[in-house]
């Protein structure tokens, strides 16, 4: 098996949290419950902190992040707009958020499974566990206000 490069490790982090940042804008508008609306809103802070982080250490690495795909953004945003128009509520909401963060961590987890740890840029590595820890902590959150 092929271990993924640094390069390839600092770009799934970008993708993730880009995705998640897209998620939660997705998703406010259609928050009526405030305590639902200020997680969302923190959870978009954290995610746009480590995405900038990235693009700041791909800036300074000389690596090229691409933006997640135009066509998966608008899956998700109808997915998003077509599941909160039938069912709105706090539980609905905080479990659509525990599937994409399970998604996230699950992502992630593979990619440091598979990444050259050894190999890997220490701050790239930093980075990765950090938003792994994140993700998990979110996941908790979410799980939380279900009920």
């Amino acid at each position: 098996m092929e271990t993924k490069k640094s390069e390839e490790v600092l770009a799934e982090i970008y993708r993730n949290t880009q995705l998640a940042i897209q998620s939660i804008s997705d998703i406010l508008p259609e928050t009526q419950d405030e305590q639902l609306r200020e997680e969302l809103t923190r959870q978009h802070e954290e995610y746009e902190q480590i995405g900038g982080r990235a693009a700041q250490l791909a800036r300074d690495k000389g690596i090229e992040l691409k933006n997640p795909n135009p066509v998966k953004k608008a899956m998700m945003w109808s997915s998003i707009k077509i599941s909160t128009l039938t069912d709105s509520s706090r539980a609905h909401i905080a479990e659509m958020m525990t599937q994409g963060t399970v998604m996230g961590i699950t992502s992630l987890k593979s990619t440091l499974s598979d990444a050259a740890v050894p190999e890997m840029d220490e701050d790239i590595a930093a980075l990765l566990k950090e938003l792994i820890a994140k993700e998990e902590h979110f996941e908790d959150v979410w799980k939380g206000l279900i009920v």
